[in-house]
């Protein structure tokens, strides 16, 4: 059974950094291509980053480049969300998604709110 745990959420002030690590099991995870979305309360999921299974290959939507970085490691079954300078819309619950999309097995989600 896939199963994805999210942790490292919380409240950060505007401009502040977080990470978020996501820790995956029932799969081979080292074989798994890995995303992360959000959702704020009231819109559509939005795929936010996705990383191939050994890490090279990465997908970050305009939105958050320049301030998010997605990077795993195989070794510990972990995927990580790195976020930098936020900004009050980047409030909401933030997922890790098995495969590159935003439609696969997803975690119970992690709330990230952002104060200003």
């Amino acid at each position: 059974e896939v199963q994805l745990v999210e942790s490292g959420g919380g409240m950060v002030h505007v401009g502040g950094s977080l990470t978020l690590s996501c820790a995956a099991s029932g799969f081979t995870f080292s074989s798994s291509e890995m995303s992360w979305i959000r959702q704020a309360p009231g819109k559509e999921p939005e795929w936010l980053a996705a990383i191939a299974s050994g890490g090279v290959a990465k997908y970050i939507d305009d939105s958050v480049k320049g301030r998010f970085t997605i990077a795993r490691d195989n070794a510990k079954n972990s995927l990580y969300l790195q976020m930098n300078a936020v900004v009050p819309e980047d409030t909401a619950l933030y997922y890790c998604v098995k495969g590159w999309g935003p439609y696969g097995t997803r975690g119970q989600g992690i709330q990230v709110t952002v104060s200003s």
